[in-house]
């Protein structure tokens, strides 16, 4: 008798606290995520950057209670894109800083925009935060 074979799904979600070790956690995510599909391994490298990058900032600079969590959303399109999204109850948008040469922080929408293929922010269904998202492509993600 042979076995089932399930096709690896094309969307992921999962919740995160709003602890420092959650940027990890949603590398370990998108990692066993893309593994299964054909474009994982190029979208890989990039996608854990910019999802890490994300989460740290939903962490850093969300003005919500503590106890609201971080909502991060994977989906892959059959043309290969990988689209992150990371929620949190935060309805300020995040806007790139000027890069200093002497800061060791606020490079992270830097990397998303130069990284990227497409990315922006949007305000949550119900009106409670935002969710910032990026697009991945196969070929950027190899670059």
């Amino acid at each position: 008798m042979s076995e089932a074979v399930f096709p690896s799904p094309v969307e992921q979600t999962c919740r995160l606290t709003r602890h420092r070790k959650s940027a990890r956690t949603a590398r370990r995510k998108l990692h066993d995520f893309l593994l299964p599909h054909p474009a994982g391994e190029l979208l890989l490298p990039t996608g854990e950057l910019l999802v890490s990058e994300l989460v740290t900032n939903a962490i850093q600079h969300c003005r919500a209670p503590r106890d609201r969590h971080i909502l991060v959303h994977f989906q892959l399109s059959p043309d290969g894109t990988l689209r992150i999204e990371v929620h949190d109850a935060d309805g300020e948008k995040p806007t790139p800083r000027p890069i200093s040469t002497s800061s060791e922080t606020g490079r992270g929408l830097f990397l998303v925009q130069e990284l990227a293929t497409q990315w922006g922010c949007c305000p949550r269904e119900g009106g409670i935060g935002k969710f910032v998202w990026c697009h991945i492509s196969p070929e950027a993600g190899a670059a």
